[in-house]
């Protein structure tokens, strides 16, 4: 018997996300008062470090790299997996400080997200821990897009805490999961014609979850971001942001679901078909740009995992 997934969640799902402040203010301090290249020197180490030291995120870039790659995983191969994620995170610092100047960022598929916005209404931008999400910062440098994340409560207090190290002037909107008022927030940051940012690639706790292929193997995402889009009958576009190497960003916005006009009885396929799709997506752009995957952990379940 399969998983259930109204029951049980993913294998990968209890990984928890670390976070050094002390390295975040050095690291902070070396970008912003040396400049963007003496930072990108230390990332180097850092890479060579987690190859070295990270044995079980070693493996997991293995594995995926295996799979989105389609051949043999060199040693380069790694290091470049933890050299863009180690290189998305330093750009982030920038970012927040509202840099943009510093980098050439391409935007494919943003005027059906523009064109949406500008009717007063408010959207889900569905992202994934694939490439920067913060790069969509760009976006909004003329006010035309404002996003609001959705996270759950930890991460929230996390990226709150990583803000204001960084910059006590950055501010950005974020909506704790499990807040008592966290709908109500939700609700309102539509009406007031804001995207609700959410990473749906990862659950939490006892997510309700779904059985999907992402480079030919079974995975299992959360349901419950798309859920929350059809109970509020959202429109709901995929982003990412993808670094391609130097200064160099893509930003790429795709069409993923509707739900304003799905009926009550038709949402639960609705929304299954909406995953899927998702689960699609992040199939294209891992095969297109494979060292932008960031789940270093086991993301796949093995056999045994998916027995009770």
């Amino acid at each position: 018997m399969t998983i259930d997934s109204t029951q049980k969640r993913a294998a990968w799902a209890t990984k928890k996300e670390r976070s050094n402040m002390l390295m975040l203010r050095v690291m902070t301090w070396i970008s912003l008062k040396l400049g963007r290249r003496a930072g990108r020197v230390v990332l180097h180490l850092i890479a060579i470090y987690f190859l070295i030291f990270a044995p079980k995120s070693r493996r997991a870039s293995k594995q995926y790299l295996q799979l989105a790659l389609g051949r043999p995983v060199r040693f380069s191969d790694q290091y470049q997996h933890f050299f863009t994620f180690a290189a998305t995170i330093h750009d982030r610092i920038y970012l927040i400080n509202q840099r943009f100047d510093l980098f050439n960022i391409q935007v494919e598929g943003d005027e059906e997200v523009h064109a949406h916005l500008a009717t007063g209404q408010g959207l889900f931008l569905a992202g994934a821990h694939l490439g920067s999400f913060e790069v969509i910062r760009s976006l909004g440098k003329d006010k035309d897009l404002r996003v609001a994340m959705f996270m759950h409560q930890d991460n929230a207090k996390k990226i709150n805490a990583m803000l204001t190290a960084i910059n006590p002037n950055a501010g950005q909107d974020i909506i704790g999961l499990g807040n008592m008022d966290s709908m109500l927030q939700v609700n309102q940051k539509l009406e007031d014609g804001y995207a609700i940012g959410v990473l749906a690639d990862r659950t939490f706790g006892d997510d309700a979850v779904h059985p999907v292929q992402i480079l030919g193997e079974e995975a299992y995402l959360p349901l419950g971001p798309f859920r929350l889009a059809a109970l509020l009958r959202q429109k709901v576009m995929f982003m990412t942001g993808l670094y391609l190497g130097g200064n160099q960003y893509s930003i790429h916005f795709r069409p993923l679901a509707d739900f304003s006009k799905v009926e009550r009885g038709q949402r639960d396929i609705a929304v299954k078909n909406a995953v899927n799709d998702y689960a699609a997506l992040i199939d294209y752009y891992c095969r297109s740009a494979p060292y932008n995957w960031f789940n270093f952990y086991d993301f796949w379940p093995t056999p045994s995992q998916r027995n009770v």
